[in-house]
C-alpha cells in the first residue's frame, strides 16, 4: 500500500510539473519534451487505478503520434522567437483582458453548479462488472452496447476532419508548385535530359 502511495505521489507531482513547464518552457521543443513526460506521468496514473487500456492509448495515440508530430512540426518551422515575444508583449492588455472574462466566467459557473438529486446512484451503481473479465474487455462491451450511437457519431466526427483537412491541403494555391504524376509519366527522354558540349577549361 505504501508503495502505491509512493508511486501515485511521484506520478502526481511529474505530471503536474511537466504540465507546468509545458507552458513556462521558452523553446517549444523543449516543451513538446515535457508534453510526452506529461502524458508518460498520466498514464501511470491510469494504470494504479487499474485503467490499463487507458494507459495502453495515452502511450500509443497521444505519445507514440500526437506528441511527436507535434514535435516533428516545430522542428521544422522558423519560428522567430524575437519576434514572438514582441507580439507577446503587444498583445498582452488582450489577452489580459480575455483571461479575466474567462475567469469570471468559471467563477459563476463553480458558483451556481451543483449535483443533481440523482447524481449519487448513478455514482455508486457500477457501470460495468468487471469481475466477468479484464477492464478491456468491460470497457469494450459498454461502448459497443450503451454507448454504441455516441462512439460511431464520435468516429463520424473525426472523419469529417480528416476530409477536411485533405482538402485544405490540396487546395489550389498560386505560387505552389505541385506535382503532377501523369505529367511525369508521359515525359520524353528529350524534354527531360538536355545534352551541352563542354569545351576543355569551361567546365563547371
Amino acid at each position: 500500500m505504501i508503495i502505491a502511495s509512493l508511486a501515485f505521489y511521484l506520478f502526481a507531482i511529474m505530471t503536474v510539473g511537466s504540465a507546468l513547464m509545458v507552458i513556462v518552457a521558452r523553446n517549444p521543443v523543449h516543451s513538446v519534451l515535457f508534453l510526452i513526460l506529461a502524458f508518460f506521468s498520466s498514464a501511470g496514473l491510469f494504470v494504479l487505478l487499474g485503467a490499463e487500456f487507458l494507459a495502453m492509448i495515452l502511450v500509443i495515440v497521444y505519445v507514440g503520434a500526437v506528441a511527436v508530430l507535434f514535435m516533428f512540426v516545430v522542428m521544422m518551422l522558423d519560428i522567430n522567437f524575437v519576434e514572438l515575444r514582441q507580439g507577446f508583449l503587444e498583445y498582452m492588455p488582450i489577452g489580459a483582458l480575455v483571461a479575466v472574462i474567462l475567469l469570471v466566467e468559471i467563477a459563476m459557473v463553480a458558483a451556481a453548479w451543483h449535483f443533481a438529486p440523482e447524481a449519487p446512484e448513478a455514482m455508486a451503481a457500477p457501470l460495468a462488472t468487471l469481475g466477468a473479465g479484464h477492464n478491456t474487455e468491460a470497457l469494450g462491451n459498454l461502448i459497443y452496447t450503451k454507448y454504441l450511437y455516441l462512439f460511431q457519431g464520435a468516429g463520424v466526427v473525426l472523419l469529417i476532419a480528416m476530409i477536411g483537412a485533405i482538402v485544405l491541403t490540396h487546395r489550389r494555391r498560386p505560387g505552389v508548385k505541385r506535382q503532377d504524376i501523369s505529367e511525369q509519366v508521359s515525359r520524353r527522354r528529350d524534354q527531360a535530359v538536355e545534352m551541352k558540349r563542354v569545351e576543355p577549361g569551361q567546365g563547371v
